[in-house]
């Protein structure tokens, strides 16, 4: 079964403000390794059936740490500790909604 490497997500809540607020839609790339910095969708390790976005913290033998833009609203590695590689959904690269806010996601 051949995998589509593209998926679209929505952002629920405010752990990435001012990055990303409630309501953007993205559209996320599966293939290929993350690096410290990048935006994220991954399986959250407490109900894998939920996605979450995050940025990547750190890249290391213990998985992948990832932390929200607006600490004090996230619940991120901080809580539940690096997340298994096999649960990075991919990296967010573009926002297509709102039309006003769309366009590319860059690595700061």
């Amino acid at each position: 079964m051949t995998r589509w490497p593209l998926r679209r997500v929505e952002v629920a809540g405010e752990s990435m403000r001012p990055t990303l607020e409630p309501g953007d839609r993205l559209v996320v790339w599966s293939p290929g390794k993350v690096r410290a910095g990048d935006l994220v969708a991954v399986r959250d390790p407490r109900n894998p059936a939920r996605t979450v976005v995050k940025r990547v913290a750190a890249v290391g033998g213990e998985g992948v740490a990832v932390v929200g833009d607006n600490p004090d609203a996230s619940t991120d590695s901080r809580t539940f500790g690096p997340v298994p590689p096999g649960l990075v959904r991919g990296r967010v690269f573009y926002r297509y909604w709102p039309e006003a806010r769309r366009g590319r996601i860059l690595r700061p």
